[in-house]
């Protein structure tokens, strides 16, 4: 098993495609989503992860929790010791090899597998998304459809 962390605020189809070619790899693969009250999110962790468990709804091997704390003492808890991340750009290189050498250095045996995102996901993140459905943008085809209509909902604006 391997745990894909995140804040997943919205969970993006560039999250999914990750997770789908995970589960290529592994028996199965838990969704941690962060419980973190000093990041203003959009989303409650109640409804993003309702939104994630919607989302992957199809696939049994997909699990969907929360956590609070430190990532490591999560992973040993789980009794796994694979994080997965998915990375963009380079700017997410410097900050995951970051992340994942004070892992390390916290729990020796936790190891971490970096999946670079499909080329048609470079350019997308939660952030980016939200922007652009706080405008009224058309976010279609790049978020699940749920999420779609939770961020519009969000926003107040009608398709």
């Amino acid at each position: 098993m391997a745990i894909y962390p995140g804040s997943f605020d919205p969970i993006t189809n560039g999250h999914l495609s990750i997770l789908r070619r995970a589960l290529t790899i592994f028996d199965s693969v838990t969704i941690a989503v962060a419980a973190n009250p000093m990041k203003n999110t959009l989303f409650t962790l109640e409804e993003r992860m309702e939104l994630i468990r919607e989302s992957t709804k199809k696939d049994k091997k997909v699990f969907v929790d929360s956590f609070h704390g430190l990532l490591v003492d999560y992973v040993k808890r789980k009794e796994t010791n694979v994080i997965l991340r998915g990375m963009r750009a380079l700017s997410d290189f410097e900050h995951e090899f970051q992340m994942s050498l004070m892992n390390r250095k916290l729990r020796r045996n936790i190891q971490t597998i970096f999946m670079m995102t499909d080329y048609k996901w470079l350019y997308t993140s939660s952030t980016i998304i939200k922007e652009a459905a706080s405008y009224g943008g058309t976010i279609k085809g790049l978020v699940p459809d749920i999420v779609c209509q939770k961020l519009k909902e969000k926003y107040g604006y009608e398709s």
